[in-house]
């Protein structure tokens, strides 16, 4: 079978690699940029975090969102637009703001993240690949008792469903993570995930679409998809800005893109692209090295060491394509760190990065086929999508060739938003 996927992020990838397992299977990845993983997955938190899949909409992120219109500090931060998209997204998202969709959307959530870091463990123990990887756990800290008290209490919602959890003192956190001791007083305790962990997903992105090349998976680089041509029931071919493409299955993986090649032909997902900020840091001897993977969960900034840098990750803005940053963006994720980790790296030379989540309003992507006979959508996994990639994509591949996927596609199944 000819099969086309349109996209090289992590998800694109970890779909083609699936694929390919099938040497009947004629493989074509396109991407517009010139490498994979040079969006999205380029920068993300580089937690692979089971122990952290919440679902963002809550009876909490209303208030959020309202306080943002008048503060620049907040996690979650809104801009109104004259977008007919954005609206019809964040009507549907506010719509998943209450406590019994939240918990319905964080197990669907769970249950996916887990399936998939079984799978990502699989594919590096087939093909014994490096990625900065680093299985300690991750740490989701509070620095005062009262988010520390909450935070516990919430977390019972993902123990109780398989997730290994462990409380720790202000002592015991500094204890397990020593770069911390400077911070002595400002902590009030964490939460300890000794099974989640942390990963460069870029070189992880690139080592896998290396190995696909190997099989006989051909990557069309700075190449974008621009339209599909479609019948009645099936897809006939993709155009591209280097021509036009036929296969026998188009899969869809792009990321915050997905809906803009999708809606011309009558597919309307709600996806839709919200900004995340990403500070990288270089790392040297000289510091006071972060070595466990961390969440300030009161400022919700992410902190991950990846190779001889610290990944500092932040805030989620609902402001469409515009993906335009001043340094001020950064200014409450900068000090939020440098306030907890003020040795642990080289503050005055930072990369700046934003990229655009794919998010749907409850969270969980889109893994199924559409109402054309011959188009497969695998897009949609939000800030989650280097944690969700693998178990995605083998969701993906066990549909497209006729097995039974290992978990529930329903919850994920575009044809029922």
């Amino acid at each position: 079978m000819r099969i086309v996927v349109l996209g090289a992020g992590v998800v694109g990838v970890t779909t083609a690699y699936e694929l390919s397992r099938n040497p009947t299977n004629e493989v074509i990845v396109v991407d517009s940029a010139d490498n994979a993983a040079s969006e999205a997955s380029a920068a993300n938190a580089a937690m692979i975090a089971p122990g952290h899949a919440y679902a963002w909409a809550s009876s909490k992120v209303p208030k959020i969102l309202f306080k943002s219109l008048y503060r620049n500090d907040q996690a979650f931060r809104i801009r109104f637009r004259v977008d007919r998209e954005f609206w019809r997204w964040t009507v549907k998202f506010l719509k998943q703001c209450n406590d019994r969709d939240a918990v319905r959307n964080s197990l669907r959530k769970h249950a996916l993240c887990l399936y998939s870091q079984q799978r990502l463990h699989q594919i590096v123990h087939e093909n014994k690949f490096k990625f900065d990887r680093v299985s300690k756990g991750l740490l989701y800290l509070f620095r005062n008792s009262n988010t520390f008290h909450a935070g516990v209490e919430h977390s019972s919602l993902l123990s109780n469903n398989g997730q290994q959890m462990e409380q720790l003192t202000a002592s015991e956190v500094i204890d397990h993570e020593p770069a911390f001791r400077e911070a002595r007083g400002k902590i009030a305790g964490a939460i300890f995930c000794p099974t989640d962990e942390t990963g460069n997903s870029k070189k992880f992105t690139q080592a896998l679409a290396d190995i696909c090349q190997n099989r006989g998976v051909s990557f069309q680089f700075n190449t974008k998809a621009v339209k599909f041509i479609a019948n009645q029931h099936r897809i006939s071919e993709v155009v591209t800005t280097k021509g036009n493409l036929e296969a026998d299955l188009f899969v869809v993986s792009l990321g915050a893109q997905t809906p803009l090649l999708l809606k011309p032909v009558g597919i309307d997902l709600p996806i839709y692209p919200v900004k995340g900020y990403s500070l990288t840091l270089p790392v040297n001897n000289k510091h006071t090295n972060l070595t466990v993977g961390t969440v300030d969960e009161d400022n919700l900034v992410a902190i991950a060491p990846i190779g001889e840098n610290l990944r500092v990750t932040a805030t989620a803005e609902f402001a469409g394509y515009d993906a335009r940053h001043k340094h001020k963006d950064f200014k409450s994720m900068f000090r939020a760190v440098k306030d907890l980790l003020p040795n642990a790296a080289d503050y005055s030379n930072p990369t700046y990065t934003t990229c655009f989540r794919p998010m749907t309003p409850q969270g969980t992507p889109y893994i199924g086929y559409s109402k054309f006979d011959n188009l497969f959508i695998n897009s949609g996994q939000g800030h989650m999508g280097w944690t969700m990639a693998c178990g995605s994509a083998r969701i993906a591949s066990d549909m497209i060739e006729g097995r039974v996927p290992d978990i529930d596609q329903l919850p994920f199944d575009p044809k029922g938003h």
